[in-house]
C-alpha cells in the first residue's frame, strides 16, 4: 500500500488530487512510458518532439554537455511533455555530472578524507545548485556503498569509505545540500555494493554478508537513508543471498536473483523491513549484471513486477516498451502493479512541486541562472576540500618536504590508462604536474611511454640512473571506470621498465590522485600520498604540500595498505 501523506512524499490533499487525476487521465501508452528513463543523446528539437510523442518517458538522462546546451534541451523537453519530467544525472562529484563546464568538487572519498561533514553538504549544494541552473532535478547520488573490498574496481573513490558511521554522516549531509536546491536524490546502490571485487557492468555482484553482518553495516546506512526522506532509491544488480533466503527459505541457490529482479529484496527488505515508501528505480539495465538471469523481454517487466517502479536506460527502447505491453497483455505484469508504480512516480513529482512549476513555466530557469555553474564560491569550496583531503599515507624515508636544492633532477612517471597500446600523453589534471614542478625550479624528465628506453631496460645499471636523477616521482590517475575488471598499476610489460626497482639507489615518491590502493603494487615506495580526485584543485594542493608550504590534513577513509605485509614500511 502507498501512503501518499507519509514519508517521503508528505503530499497534501491538493497534490494527492493531482496524482489521482493525472493517473486517471493516462492511457496505457503513457503509463508504460512513465515507467522508463531512457538516456538522451540527440538534442535536435524535431527529434525530441517526436521522441516525447512516441514514448512519453517519465524521466530522461543526458550525459554532461555544455551548461547552455543542457539547459536548452531540458527546457524544450519540459515544454513538450504533458507530464513534467524527471531529469537525472550522476551528480556524484559535483556539477560536472550534468554540465561539462560544471564544478568538479571532489570524489566522495576525497570528501570523506577531510573528515568534515561540511564538505559533504557542500558536495550536495554545489551539485544541486548547478543542476538546478540547467533544469536537472534528480541526482543519482549519494552513493551508500561501503568500500569493503579494495579490489573492487567500481566502488573505490566513489564511496565515502569502508566505515558505515562515516558513510551515514556524510550521506545525510549530501542529501541536505541537494534538497536545498530542489534536487531529489536517487540514493544508490541498494542493497549495497563493495563486498566483492566485481563490476555490475560486467557481471552481477554479490553482497555475501550474513543477515547479522548486513544489519550492522549496510542495513544501518539504508535505514538512515529511508528515515531521512529520500524520495527514490536506485537498486543495483547485486545479489544478497542471506536476505533472499531469510524472506524465502524455500529459495534454492540457483534461484537467487539480483535485487533489481528480486521480490525478496525489494518487497521483503526494502519495502518491508526498512519501510521505504518512495520510488524505486533500477540501475542501468543495459548492464550485463541485469541481462544474464533471464531473457531481456522477460527481465524488463519482471523487474517492475518484483517491485521496481522505473527502468533505467534501454538496449532497444521499442523492444523494452513492447516487452512491458506484452507482459500486461498476458497478465505477467498486472495493471494493479503498473498503477502502483506510476502512482509512486507521480507522487515523487508532486512532492518536488513539478506540476506547479510546469504550470508557472519555471521548471527550467533562464540563461541568467547559468552564472551558478563553476561560480567563484563553488571553486573556492572545491579548493578548500582539496586542501583538507590530501592524505600523507607514509613517509618512512623522511623525504618531505622536497626542494630543488635537495632533489634538482626529477624523473616523472605518469601512470594512466593505456589507449591504443600507449599511455595517454598527460591528459587532464595529471598533465599539469610536469609544468608545476618545473615552475618550482626542478629539472623534470618525463618517462616516455611511447618509446621506453631499450638501454635503460637492459643495459643501464645503478650508476646510470643515479647519474641522471635525484628523485623519482610517480603520479597515478587510475580513476574508477565502468566496464573495468581491475584498477591496478599496469607496468610496462617489457621488464616492467617503469617500476621503482631503484628505491635503494634513488628515492621515490608515489602520488595517487584517484585509486587509494596502489601500495598493493608498489609497497617498496616509502613516501606515499593519496589525493582521491583528479582535478586541478587537488593537483595544486598536492604540490603545495610536498613543497612544505601546507600541511597534510587528510585522514584515511579506507585501509590504503590493503592489509599487505610490508606496505607500511
Amino acid at each position: 500500500m502507498i501512503n501518499l501523506k507519509a514519508n517521503p512524499f508528505f503530499l497534501d490533499d491538493e497534490k494527492i488530487k493531482w496524482v489521482e487525476d493525472t493517473l486517471a487521465s493516462m492511457d496505457l501508452e503513457e503509463k508504460v512510458g512513465q515507467m522508463f528513463c531512457p538516456i538522451g543523446g540527440n538534442t535536435e528539437e524535431g527529434f525530441l518532439k517526436s521522441f516525447i510523442e512516441e514514448f512519453h518517458p517519465g524521466a530522461m538522462l543526458y550525459r554532461p554537455m555544455p551548461a547552455a546546451e543542457v539547459q536548452r534541451t531540458h527546457g524544450f523537453l519540459q515544454k513538450t511533455s504533458r507530464i513534467p519530467l524527471l531529469f537525472g544525472a550522476n551528480l556524484e562529484s559535483g556539477g560536472n555530472g550534468i554540465c561539462a563546464d560544471g564544478t568538479y568538487f571532489s570524489r566522495p572519498m576525497g570528501v570523506a578524507a577531510t573528515d568534515n561533514p561540511v564538505n559533504a553538504y557542500r558536495l550536495g549544494a554545489v551539485s544541486g545548485k548547478e543542476a538546478q541552473a540547467v533544469g536537472c532535478n534528480w541526482a543519482f547520488a549519494p552513493i551508500c556503498d561501503l568500500d569493503m573490498n579494495f579490489r573492487n574496481p567500481i566502488t573505490n573513490v566513489r564511496t565515502f569509505g569502508s566505515k558505515q558511521e562515516r558513510v551515514i554522516r556524510f550521506v545525510k549531509e549530501q542529501l541536505k545540500g541537494l534538497k536545498e536546491y530542489g534536487v531529489a536524490a536517487a540514493v544508490k546502490h541498494f542493497p549495497g555494493d563493495g563486498v566483492d571485487e566485481r563490476d555490475q557492468h560486467l557481471v552481477a555482484s554479490v553482497n555475501s554478508l550474513s543477515v547479522e553482518e548486513y544489519d550492522a553495516t549496510y542495513g544501518q546506512i539504508w535505514q538512515e537513508v529511508v528515515n531521512a526522506g529520500a524520495l527514490s532509491i536506485m537498486v543495483g544488480h547485486i545479489l544478497q543471498p542471506a536476505y533472499s533466503k531469510f524472506f524465502n527459505p524455500e529459495l534454492k541457490d540457483e534461484e537467487i536473483l539480483p535485487a533489481t529482479l528480486s521480490r525478496e529484496i525489494l518487497q521483503g527488505l526494502l519495502r518491508g523491513k526498512l519501510g521505504f515508501n518512495g520510488m524505486i528505480v533500477t540501475d542501468a539495465t543495459p548492464m550485463i549484471g541485469f541481462n544474464t538471469f533471464m531473457p531481456r523481454h522477460q527481465a524488463v517487466p519482471a523487474s517492475i513486477a518484483a517491485g521496481c517502479d522505473m527502468i533505467l536506460f534501454n538496449k532497444d527502447i521499442r523492444e523494452d516498451y513492447q516487452a512491458v505491453r506484452d507482459a500486461i497483455a498476458d497478465g505477467t505484469l498486472t495493471m494493479e502493479r503498473v498503477d502502483e508504480a506510476v502512482t509512486r512516480i507521480l507522487a515523487m513529482k508532486a512532492a518536488m512541486d513539478l506540476p506547479k512549476a510546469k504550470a508557472e513555466g519555471t521548471l527550467v530557469p533562464g540563461p541568467e541562472a547559468l552564472t551558478a555553474v563553476s561560480c567563484e564560491e563553488h571553486l573556492a569550496w572545491a579548493k578548500e576540500c582539496a586542501d583538507q583531503s590530501v592524505t600523507l599515507v607514509k613517509d618512512t624515508q623522511n623525504l618531505l618536504p622536497i626542494s630543488p636544492e635537495k632533489y634538482k633532477r626529477i624523473r616523472l612517471y605518469l601512470l594512466e590508462d593505456r589507449i591504443g597500446g600507449g599511455f595517454k600523453d598527460g591528459e587532464g589534471a595529471i598533465g599539469t604536474v610536469k609544468e608545476r614542478l618545473e615552475k618550482e625550479g626542478f629539472e623534470v624528465t618525463l618517462f616516455d611511454y611511447a618509446r621506453p628506453d631499450f638501454f635503460e631496460m637492459f643495459e643501464g645499471g645503478v650508476a646510470d640512473i643515479k647519474s641522471k636523477f635525484d628523485l623519482a616521482v610517480y603520479v597515478a590517475c587510475l580513476d574508477t571506470a565502468s566496464n573495468q575488471s581491475v584498477r591496478r598499476i599496469d607496468w610496462v610489460h617489457l621488464m616492467a621498465a617503469d617500476a621503482p626497482w631503484f628505491v635503494n639507489e634513488v628515492p621515490a615518491m608515489f602520488i595517487s590522485i584517484a585509486n587509494p590502493y596502489h601500495l598493493l603494487d608498489a609497497p617498496m615506495v616509502r613516501t606515499f600520498i593519496n589525493a582521491y580526485t583528479p582535478s586541478d584543485a587537488v593537483v595544486e594542493q598536492v604540490i603545495e604540500k610536498i613543497m612544505g608550504r601546507s600541511e597534510f590534513k587528510g585522514v584515511n577513509p579506507v585501509d590504503p595498505f590493503c592489509n599487505v605485509w610490508g606496505a607500511k614500511f
